[in-house]
């Protein structure tokens, strides 16, 4: 069985700007295995969100093969790409996108709930994974009562519900003071090693690419 679990072969990708067109990916080859720890680097602008949105489908590249498990998800229809990022891929951003009026146990629950799973079964799933990274007693708590750092912990707790095979980061330390950053990426780096979960981050601070296996620099 192969360790692979991204593999980009000759991606491009480039965007019409006034009248110009900007090569922003261009002949892109790379690996990602299960389980490893992948920062991507480089100055503002080089390509780093727009590698992160094509790995989750939620762009596609103007050519090339994005292999996910070994399927091409470049040829995935609109509906298939949703259902393989409900399934397959969690998603933590800079800001925690939290829904306002949602606790904490209802923002974790939700992708499960979305993906088909009975509600109870989707709150007690979402109640494990909170009780995993220590916001047992914040169950109930709505984002307006939470610090910075609990918020990003109950955004990785929803991007890890539905047991993903990679979790898509886009500088999600930004936001955190030095501890902080330390805390969250010791939570990261040890679900990524406790359940094989690959780890695609999108970072400026080298508090956060020091921790991870290998770093592509974009630029």
């Amino acid at each position: 069985m192969s360790n692979t679990l991204i593999e980009c072969v000759g991606v491009y990708k480039s965007y019409d700007q006034a009248n110009e067109r900007l090569d922003v990916i261009n002949d892109l080859n790379f690996l990602i295995n299960k389980g490893e720890s992948i920062g991507l680097v480089g100055s503002s602008g080089c390509g780093k969100s727009t590698l992160l949105h094509l790995l989750a489908g939620l762009d596609l590249p103007d050519s090339g093969k994005i292999r996910f498990n070994g399927n091409n998800i470049v040829k995935f229809s609109k509906d298939e790409r949703a259902t393989f990022r409900n399934k397959e891929v969690g998603f933590v951003y800079q800001f925690h996108h939290l829904l306002p009026d949602f606790t904490a146990l209802e923002n974790v629950a939700l992708p499960s709930i979305l993906s088909g799973e009975d509600k109870q079964y989707s709150l007690n799933e979402a109640r494990e994974v909170l009780d995993k990274i220590g916001l047992k007693d914040k169950i109930n708590s709505k984002p307006n009562q939470l610090s910075g750092g609990e918020r990003q912990r109950v955004a990785i707790a929803r991007s890890i519900i539905n047991k993903p095979s990679a979790i898509i980061m886009d500088e999600p330390t930004g936001n955190l003071d030095k501890k902080n950053v330390e805390n969250l990426m010791s939570l990261i780096i040890d679900l990524g090693k406790e359940q094989q979960i690959s780890l695609i981050i999108a970072t400026h601070d080298s508090n956060v690419s020091s921790r991870l296996d290998r770093l592509l620099n974009l630029e």
